[in-house]
């Protein structure tokens, strides 16, 4: 398991993928704030938060070989589903290219959960 070891995991490529979305869903947030119809992004603001959190701390109990990294990562999917809901529902570019990453995230944490 993971980078003290030769051969990748499931675990370990959903780490990665929720690295990948935590990064995703940060820069999201950033270029959705400047955007001039910020204000009509706010639930999408907050889901990217949301999602960003999350996958960190999914990402997180993963290395550590958490009991509880399974529940989690199940947690996990169910907000990166949504944040790529919100994500899609916005035509910017940048947007579309995070709920893909979302929905990516989503289906390694389902793998995960079991």
């Amino acid at each position: 398991m993971g980078v003290l070891s030769a051969s990748p995991t499931t675990m370990d490529t959903c780490i990665e993928a929720c690295l990948k979305c935590m990064r995703a869903c940060e820069e999201c947030t950033t270029a959705c704030l400047q955007e001039s119809d910020v204000q009509a992004r706010v639930r999408c603001i907050q889901t990217l938060n949301d999602c960003a959190e999350i996958c960190a701390q999914a990402a997180q109990y993963m290395s550590r070989n958490s009991s509880f990294a399974a529940q989690l990562c199940g947690v996990c999917a169910t907000i990166c589903e949504q944040c790529a809901t919100e994500c899609e529902n916005l035509q910017d570019s940048h947007c579309q290219e995070c709920a893909a990453i979302c929905r990516q995230c989503a289906e390694a944490c389902r793998q995960m959960a079991g």
